[in-house]
């Protein structure tokens, strides 16, 4: 049944192939605007922190992928949901902490190098990864089974395009700011990712030890944000001066859900 259905999709998005939304989504024109200040690095300045759980982390969920034999050989032991992934001490990972404002009338152009996801196992790796306004973004599949990428966007042109083993990456920038657009697999239903777009560089998205360091600051007062997929936003305003800096720590309660 699951290769009937695995050719029937296939077919389907053979038929949608003049639809071209892999294609670079190309930011709004500016032209008019004037060029904007650039970062100061003799005053530049740093926020570093950490971002916790407070309480205990829920248990993920094992996910089943015998469906696809391609997904279930690719594994030796058993594999759970990446949604909320802690460190020893309670530290969080996949966490997107970033400036929300205190950036007005500086400029920041997209960065020349792409940044990647992958499709290793029949998950994406990594879960969460964050991007600027107009930076490339390429998709990978490294397995041996059929995949596709389903963005989710609200802001932003949405993407769904099928990926055979071996087949180029898929490539896509984002014109607008969003935190952050949700990435499905429309074949393997389990398989779920974010992707974070900011108009300016200063993000980060931290691994197990809930680490983020936010370096180059210019001089200045800024709302910092730490985002995640289940206990939703906290905010801090901070100011920092000339080659000052700083530390910030962030909490999420293990009992405040958001959700999705």
């Amino acid at each position: 049944m699951y290769s009937l259905a695995l050719g029937a999709f296939a077919l389907a998005m053979a038929g949608c192939g003049g639809k071209k939304e892999g294609a670079l989504e190309t930011p709004a024109p500016s032209a008019s605007a004037p060029a904007g200040k650039t970062v100061d690095a003799a005053t530049a300045g740093e926020v570093t922190g950490t971002v916790k759980l407070d309480g205990p982390a829920p248990k993920m969920k094992a996910i089943n992928m015998a469906a696809d034999p391609a997904c279930a050989k690719a594994h030796t032991s058993p594999v759970t949901n990446e949604e909320v992934l802690t460190g020893d001490d309670g530290t969080l990972a996949n966490v997107v902490v970033y400036v929300k404002s205190g950036l007005d009338g500086y400029s920041f152009p997209a960065p020349s190098t792409p940044v990647k996801l992958d499709q290793p196992g029949c998950r994406y790796h990594p879960h969460v990864i964050g991007a600027q306004v107009g930076q490339n973004i390429e998709v990978f599949n490294s397995d041996q089974t059929i995949h596709n990428t389903h963005l989710s966007s609200k802001e932003n042109r949405e993407l769904n395009q099928s990926q055979l083993p071996g087949a180029q990456p898929i490539e896509k920038s984002f014109a607008r700011e969003e935190i952050a657009i949700p990435v499905r697999c429309n074949v393997h239903p389990w398989m779920k990712a974010y992707m974070a777009v900011l108009p300016n560089p200063y993000f980060q998205v931290t691994g197990k030890d809930g680490a983020f360091d936010l370096k180059d600051l210019p001089p200045g007062t800024y709302i910092l944000v730490a985002w995640h997929e289940i206990y939703g936003t906290s905010e801090q305003t901070i100011t920092i001066g000339p080659k000052e800096s700083k530390s910030v720590t962030f909490a999420f309660k293990a009992s405040a859900a958001a959700g999705d």
